[in-house]
């Protein structure tokens, strides 16, 4: 009988680690598959619904009015509903505007529908179709809608009457998470970069001096929701969302909200507010960090994305909501 190979402990150590990151995703999916979407919807909220023949520019301020990031889109002649207008969606049609040179005024007679059917390219993020989850469906099966689909918003519609009782997002998911999960700490000792959670490489950075329409329009071409702003010296001192209104809400009219395109971003940071404007605050760790202690601080902070920094503050990583609920539901 030929005797057995022993196992290095370098080899040992290796397996043990991956048998600990196996049962602490197992955890969390079974976490996920036993809770509901209705879980995660606050006792109090509201959700706007536009019909797609009201202005677009209309659509835009009612979203800043309620305080929404977006709103379902219901098409009143076919009786269903075929999208979501985002915050973000009014920049990327401002943005088009101004660079095919059509005066902006033509701006509050195009209505959401209209929008919808441009054949030039301008798209909704969320305007191809609707895609929403049922009340009873579990909160994996959100995860991955979410994920498959490439989307921010997921509404959840109570099957009953298809009324839409919420919409939810990554961050609606991981707090849910982080706020009613409980487990050995132990499973969550990896770093979030050893357990490649993140964006390490091939990272974007804007400075201060760069003007907003560059910040967009590089923002626009890599599919990115915000980014980190650095001073002269590589130090990360801000970030930049997408969705950022505040070169809007400070315009007069829409002229106006163009010219702003033109301010370097650090006129425009000087202007935020801590509202809608402002959906993305910066929060920083280090990519050696645990999982657990990047749980921990979401929990207090309820942060959309963490910027990594080195020891002189560089940037040199970013984590999402997104990064960290997807981490646990691929399959």
């Amino acid at each position: 009988m030929e005797n057995a190979i022993p196992k290095t402990p370098s080899l040992t150590i290796l397996n043990e680690k991956e048998v600990v990151r196996r049962a602490g995703r197992s955890a969390i999916l079974d976490f996920l598959s036993t809770s509901k979407a209705y879980d995660v919807i606050r006792t109090s909220g509201k959700v706007c619904v536009f019909d797609v023949r009201i202005s677009v520019q209309l659509a835009f301020y009612a979203l800043v009015e309620h305080d929404m990031q977006a709103a379902p889109l219901w098409d009143a002649a076919n009786r269903e509903f075929v999208g979501l207008l985002t915050v973000t969606d009014f920049i990327s049609i401002l943005m088009h505007y101004a660079e095919e040179g059509t005066p902006i005024t033509k701006l509050s007679e195009r209505t959401i529908a209209s929008v919808m059917a441009d054949t030039t390219g301008l798209k909704l993020k969320h305007g191809d179709c609707f895609d929403g989850a049922d009340a009873d469906a579990n909160l994996l099966q959100c995860c991955r809608l979410l994920n498959g689909k490439s989307k921010d918003f997921l509404p959840v519609i109570l099957p009953s009457d298809a009324r839409i009782l919420a919409i939810i997002t990554y961050t609606t998911i991981l707090e849910y998470l982080v706020t009613n999960f409980r487990e050995q700490r132990r499973l969550f000792d990896d770093s979030i970069y050893d357990l490649n959670i993140g964006t390490y490489t091939d990272i974007l950075t804007v400075e201060l001096t760069t003007p907003l329409h560059e910040v967009l329009t590089s923002m626009d071409r890599r599919n990115l929701s915000a980014v980190p702003v650095c001073d002269d010296r590589g130090v990360v001192v801000s970030l930049y969302s997408r969705s950022d209104i505040t070169f809007l809400a400070t315009a007069s009219d829409a002229d106006q909200a163009i010219a702003n395109m033109q301010l370097p971003l650090s006129e425009i940071l000087k202007q935020q507010r801590n509202d809608i404007s402002t959906p993305d605050l910066l929060f920083t760790c280090s990519r050696n960090g645990t999982l657990q202690s990047t749980f921990e601080f979401f929990a207090s902070a309820k942060f959309n994305r963490l910027v990594c920094v080195d020891e002189e503050g560089r940037c040199n990583g970013i984590i999402s909501a997104r990064d960290l609920v997807k981490y646990f539901c691929d399959e």
